[in-house]
């Protein structure tokens, strides 16, 4: 029995009726939540969590922890931890501002992934995206080429959803979004994507990402050669508001 949710139901007189509507789930689904500690889809824990008054990792602690790589692992944490995030992407939407519909699409591509590993990564990564709904979510700062907007990830409903969904997040106070036209020529973010996070205690980690697996970076002069390369990076890119508007009207494109 999940006893934390038991609990919360207690403190504030809902009932599994009452939080599976609020939810808009089937009451049983809720009991199996309780009675069976299964774990919620991502969206259903944070309307959950905001029902019951409590953070969703008071209700289902560690989460992300259980169905993370262990190789992601290390990164999670210091994601989960950080008070800035910087991300640059040149060939997809970064993994926390994807729908889950342009994240299945991009784990399903090349069918390399069998289809029940895919529902696990994408529930993952659904779930590290509650880091932008917490009190006080780190302030992120995206990046991304224009011909992240212009792949057909999906197909066009899937973009049109993204997009929108991208431009929707880019009003939030602690999210700017960044596009880096098509007319810029040769920069450095040709070299890779990745993401710098700043810890509270100010230090700052790397991350860079392969098909293999992902790099945690901390070395002084690892960390200096990426900052430039966020510095050169930045500096193509549209305004923020410029950016929205671009991702605004591509997203009509998908029609």
């Amino acid at each position: 029995m999940n006893d934390a949710l038991r609990v919360a139901l207690r403190d504030t007189g809902h009932t599994i009726e009452s939080l599976a509507e609020r939810v808009g789930v089937d009451p049983k689904t809720v009991s199996r939540w309780l009675l069976e500690d299964r774990i919620p889809h991502a969206r259903h824990r944070l309307t959950a969590a905001d029902a019951l008054q409590k953070n969703v990792s008071d209700i289902w602690p560690d989460i992300s922890r259980r169905r993370a790589l262990v190789w992601f692992r290390p990164w999670q944490e210091i994601e989960r931890e950080a008070t800035t995030l910087r991300s640059f992407e040149s060939l997809v939407v970064p993994g926390l501002l994807q729908t889950e519909a342009y994240a299945r699409a991009v784990l399903t591509g090349g069918g390399l992934i069998p289809r029940s590993e895919v529902a696990r990564l994408v529930d993952h990564r659904m779930s590290r995206q509650l880091i932008l709904h917490r009190e006080e979510p780190p302030l992120l700062t995206a990046v991304l080429d224009e011909a992240v907007l212009r792949r057909p990830v999906g197909g066009p409903a899937v973009m049109r959803e993204q997009l929108l969904s991208l431009a929707e997040a880019s009003t939030r106070p602690h999210i700017r979004v960044h596009v880096v036209p098509s007319t810029v020529g040769e920069y450095a973010g040709l070299n890779g994507p990745f993401v710098l996070a700043t810890a509270p205690d100010h230090r700052i980690a790397g991350y860079l990402d392969n098909q293999l697996q992902g790099q945690v970076v901390s070395e002084q002069a690892e960390i200096a050669a990426i900052l430039a390369a966020w510095e050169n990076v930045r500096g193509e890119t549209l305004s923020h508001w410029q950016s929205v508007d671009l991702i605004r009207e591509v997203a009509q494109s998908w029609q």
